[in-house]
């Protein structure tokens, strides 16, 4: 397996807990992209704009979150720091809309009026008078859960995990993939496997474009993936100062349980660059301070980039590559990795070992896709 996020790691999960031995590489350590870097919000911003695709994978994942993390708490004595701390959306004008999805999909939304909003966070900034509010989403604590899996993953006794490992090329022979090469503290070699599973964020699309094939055609744009840069600031606060998610213009505010508050988030197309921006820090600081006015007296402790592997329509792409018969992908996620994981993973394990998905498993395939994906759909 190529790729160590949060994607990747569950996946080697779910195979090592059906019996299998999984070679897990990442050019880093574990979780230190796009996983470490977001938010850990358990649900697409405005989630009834996206895809009946996105929402499937996104019903499916919020629903296993609460016994995931309890399992990972159970196993590895790390707690993932779950909370279902509800969603306040304070801009939303598409009211209606939204109000359809959530009775289609049972998702509590409610409508709130300008007391009800400032009795549930009474320090924002005054003149909102009205929201919906989602009392059923939650956070986890994406670097703390990125923390146990690892050690889960790492506790199977079939499981190998390879980090500062540089995947130079996958080979090709006779429409299977043969072997991965790799770099590990300057050490080439190779890697065989049965199958291979391209879990690699925003690298996916290049590493499948550089694939080495033999004598067989180039298998370039397999998959429609390019890196989105997003970034965050954390500040520390002397005291509470919000209950839940606070979303508002596509900015959020995020609170953690030690009088830490996360505010995010930029985006950008900019290749492979995660420099931070002076900006950035003024872009968001403005957008948090104009939400929470008492931040403006609170410390802001750190700021940081990620690449989050963008696609077409937010849509991951997820099962077997075209013409490979042992190659897999599971990438694409955009800004709902860490949303999608689990029952992503869960859908490509199905894929591999021949079960029946509770998913269909058709918006996601490289093969129906790859004719008619494009970042302008």
């Amino acid at each position: 397996m190529v790729g160590a996020g949060v994607s990747g790691l569950l996946v080697a999960r779910e195979l090592l807990t059906e019996g299998a031995s999984v070679c897990l590489v990442d050019r880093h350590t574990c979780g230190r992209e796009a996983s470490w870097a977001g938010g850990g919000i358990v649900s697409p911003l405005y989630p009834w704009r996206y895809s009946e695709a996105v929402t499937a994978l996104a019903s499916k994942a919020q629903d296993a979150y609460p016994a995931l993390t309890a399992d990972l708490l159970n196993e590895t004595g790390i707690d993932p720091q779950y909370r279902a701390c509800g969603l306040l959306m304070l801009d939303a004008q598409d009211r209606e809309q939204a109000l359809q999805w959530s009775s289609r999909h049972t998702r509590h939304i409610h409508v709130w009026s300008e007391h009800e909003i400032y009795a549930h966070e009474r320090e924002l900034a005054p003149g909102r008078v009205s929201a919906m509010w989602m009392p059923t989403v939650a956070n986890v604590r994406n670097p703390r859960l990125l923390q146990a899996l690892r050690a889960s993953v790492n506790s199977f006794p079939t499981a190998v995990i390879k980090e500062h490992c540089d995947v130079q090329s996958i080979n090709i022979i006779g429409g299977r993939a043969s072997s991965a090469r790799v770099i590990q503290n300057g050490i080439a070699s190779l890697i065989q496997a049965s199958s291979v599973i391209v879990t690699a964020g925003a690298w996916t699309g290049k590493l499948l474009t550089d694939m080495q094939t033999g004598a067989e055609s180039r298998l370039d744009s397999l998959v429609q993936i390019a890196p989105v840069k997003g970034e965050m600031l954390l500040y520390r606060t002397e005291r509470p100062l919000l209950t839940g998610i606070v979303l508002s213009n596509g900015r959020y505010l995020i609170p953690r349980s030690d009088n830490l508050i996360l505010a995010g988030s930029t985006l950008e197309y900019c290749d492979f660059d995660k420099t931070i921006s002076e900006h950035a820090r003024t872009s968001l600081a403005a957008s948090a301070e104009g939400l929470l006015p008492a931040l403006a007296e609170s410390s802001i402790i750190a700021q940081w980039a990620g690449l989050r592997p963008g696609s077409p329509a937010g849509i991951p792409y997820i099962g077997r590559v075209q013409g490979l018969d042992n190659l897999y992908v599971n990438a694409g996620h955009f800004r709902n990795g860490l949303v999608l994981a689990p029952a992503s993973a869960k859908l490509l394990v199905d894929i591999v070992l021949g079960r029946t998905p509770d998913i269909d498993p058709s918006p996601y395939d490289p093969a129906l896709r790859r004719a008619t994906d494009s970042f302008g759909s």
